[in-house]
């Protein structure tokens, strides 16, 4: 098995994935005494999917983030790659470039979609720096893993398998799948009383950030698309 290939292999994938999760809840507990306010979004979101099922625990939105990764890796258990703590130096490397790219582009997005022509309507008359991530530093862990396994693992894959069984061609599938997962990831940011104002600028490139993450994930598999995003973010956190 090559190296591209392993790195889209679920078991390395739970491996890279599986400290940055324990990190994430360890810090929202003890940094945060467990409150809302400094978990991601998306955490959010599922816990109070999860909620409203009469799962409630602060243990029982991560027990469950983990059972869907164990159950996606188990399924792969006749063919683990060899070597899993270089593959997985690679993932973090490549991560580390992955988003440090997203991060220029973000820096210049305004200035791009202006040589092109288009103005963005923004809320309130004022350009505002791009950011992905929140301002807390725990949550930027919340963001890469919460994100990614949510909107690219469960709701991409999700769609574009559904797509395909409705007898919808495999790239047609993947593309709408694609837009639909981009959309509601920036959608999301703008939900619930915490809930950021919508800006052009942003939800654009949100949504694009979404479809490069997708790119990522789909080409370099999940465990690289959860260190890319939460690069990400602490590159914004350390910036702005």
């Amino acid at each position: 098995m090559s190296y591209r290939q392993a790195t889209c292999h679920p078991a390395p994938c739970l491996f890279f994935i599986l400290p940055l999760l324990v990190a994430y809840e360890y810090g929202v507990l003890s940094i945060g005494d467990g409150q809302s306010a400094l978990r991601n979004g998306a955490d959010v979101l599922l816990r109070t999917a999860l909620a409203a099922l009469g799962l409630k625990g602060g243990l029982v939105a991560p027990l469950v983030l983990f059972f869907i990764l164990f159950i996606w890796a188990f399924r792969r258990r006749n063919d683990p790659p060899d070597d899993a703590a270089a593959i997985c130096m690679g993932m973090f490397l490549e991560s580390v470039a992955i988003g440090l790219v997203l991060w220029m582009l973000s820096r210049h997005f305004g200035a791009i979609v202006d040589y092109f022509g288009v103005r963005l309507a923004l809320a309130g008359g004022e350009d505002v720096p791009i950011a992905i991530g929140g301002t807390a530093a725990i949550t930027f862990l919340g963001a890469g893993i919460y994100e990614e396994v949510l909107f690219r693992l469960v709701l991409f894959t999700g769609l574009s398998k559904g797509l395909r069984l409705a007898l919808m061609p495999r790239g047609l599938a993947e593309v709408g799948a694609a837009l639909a997962a981009a959309g509601a990831f920036a959608v999301v940011h703008h939900l619930g009383p915490s809930g950021e104002p919508v800006n052009g600028y942003v939800f654009v490139f949100r949504v694009l950030a979404g479809l490069y993450f997708t790119a990522v994930y789909q080409f370099r598999g999940l465990g690289i698309a959860v260190g890319a995003h939460a690069c990400y973010d602490v590159l914004v956190g350390v910036a702005m």
